[in-house]
């Protein structure tokens, strides 16, 4: 589940006034063995026969504005040293665990969480400070859907379940890399469609974060998955959300078939 190292840069952290912000509505979902399927997902237009299909991509100013913010938030660091970085740290902890005690941000108690040691901050060189800032958003604005994945409390779970905290990681590197975002601009159809998002809703990127995590467990679980499996889960996730990128209609987060999940 290693994630490559990059070179990065800081910027401010997310803003955490969002609580409540996160709607859904029903959508029928049927999971499968390796993917599932979304209603409308069979009507896809000729155009969209493949998310890595390369397309060419004319950027609106105001496009390229709200691009070049995500991307300055992808190439930020996480800063152990910096009081706004240990703040958001200490949030994700009493977001994920209310009225508990976090003794020090280097701690075993983060174990719990599913950080591979107890310092977080170690975890984050993949991912950087936007994949503290997905769980964040993730943990505030769907604190129900947040603490299921988090306690694992739905379906017939694996004695060696995936660590929770380690998959967000995975999770923000995996949709980077999906919408190829650290390159100029994105030359794929799915990122071409993610732009589309992204200049409806700011927060476009933090949305797809909470459903990507979504898909994944109930990936998870269908495959009936341990441990070792996560890799297979995690490319078993992609080639989902890539899918649902190639329904005609998508523009909007709301649009994504998966975005119901979020709704149990």
């Amino acid at each position: 589940m290693a994630a490559e190292r990059a070179s990065f840069e800081t910027v401010r952290p997310i803003s955490h006034g969002l609580e409540g912000k996160g709607g859904c509505h029903s959508t029928e979902v049927v999971v499968g063995s390796a993917a599932w399927i979304g209603r409308g997902l069979s009507c896809v237009c000729a155009q969209r026969t493949s998310t890595n299909d390369r397309v060419s991509i004319t950027l609106t100013p105001f496009e390229e504005r709200r691009l070049q913010r995500l991307q300055r938030r992808i190439e930020a660091s996480f800063d152990g040293t910096r009081s706004d970085h240990q703040e958001a740290l200490k949030d994700l902890w009493h977001a994920a665990f209310p009225g508990r005690e976090l003794h020090s941000l280097i701690s075993e108690q983060w174990k719990e969480m599913g950080w591979q040691g107890r310092d977080p901050s170690t975890d984050f060189r993949g991912g950087g400070l936007i994949s503290l800032e997905n769980l964040l958003f993730f943990a505030k604005t769907y604190p129900k859907p947040f603490q299921r994945l988090l306690q694992k409390q739905q379906g017939d779970r694996s004695m060696w379940e995936y660590p929770f905290a380690i998959a967000g990681v995975n999770i923000t590197f995996m949709l980077i890399q999906m919408l190829d975002l650290r390159s100029a601009k994105p030359s794929t159809i799915a990122g071409a469609v993610f732009l589309k998002m992204l200049s409806g809703d700011e927060w476009a990127f933090d949305f797809l974060y909470c459903i990507a995590f979504e898909v994944m467990d109930a990936q998870w679980l269908a495959m009936r998955a341990s441990y070792m499996d996560f890799n297979a889960v995690l490319k078993s996730t992609r080639a989902q959300l890539e899918k649902e990128m190639l329904i005609e209609e998508i523009s909007r987060i709301e649009d994504l078939p998966a975005y119901g999940l979020l709704c149990q």
